[in-house]
């Protein structure tokens, strides 16, 4: 049974990491309605979608206080970093800040290392401030700043949330560490294809 669980997991990351170029391109322009764009924005993005994924699993992992502080946290820079885009201010090295996330998230899981709620809500904002920077600068020039942004934070506490749901799956499971070990290897095998792709 524990391997059939394996096989789930390998071929869901063996997804992820084959996810078409294409797909990994942020949208520029546009004519969607605001939160529509904001919703569908984060699922764009393969950097996005791994690193907000990546969130939840990192809580999950830590539990307690961590289970809800540090999507939180994510989710409250977020919008600061996607009000900074808006109103585009600077903010440099956004792409790198990005693929920096996904590499070190994923080696924070893949170790799983324990930390403190607090540097682990620092942490991940740190990173949401890329993240939301990108998403606020890219708004359809018809969007309303305020839907949009409402937008691609519900779609982020979503993907948070699968995060958190494979995480705790992941911490039921017999062979746990390897699987956490194998998710996190993924995770910044990812990023590093994705600085190169």
């Amino acid at each position: 049974m524990k391997y059939r669980h394996l096989e789930v997991w390998s071929i869901t990351l063996a997804l992820l990491l084959l996810a078409p170029a294409s797909a990994m391109a942020h949208p520029e322009g546009g004519t969607v309605s605001g939160l529509f764009a904001g919703l569908s924005h984060p699922l764009l993005g393969a950097d996005h979608l791994l690193a907000m994924i990546a969130v939840g699993f990192l809580a999950a992992q830590l539990g307690g206080r961590a289970l809800w502080a540090t999507p939180a946290a994510f989710i409250v820079m977020l919008l600061l970093g996607g009000a900074c885009g808006i109103a585009n201010l600077a903010i440099p090295y956004i792409e790198a800040g990005i693929l920096s996330s996904v590499l070190i998230l994923g080696l924070l899981i893949a170790a799983a290392v324990r930390m403190p709620v607090v540097l682990s809500a620092a942490i991940v904002g740190i990173f949401a401030l890329f993240h939301g920077y990108a998403h606020g600068v890219e708004m359809p020039l018809a969007s309303g700043g305020v839907a949009y942004s409402l937008g691609f934070a519900l779609t982020t506490a979503l993907l948070h949330g699968i995060g958190i749901l494979l995480g705790l799956h992941a911490k039921c499971l017999s062979s746990a560490l390897p699987v956490t070990r194998l998710t996190g290897l993924a995770i910044a095998s990812a990023a590093a294809w994705l600085a190169v792709a």
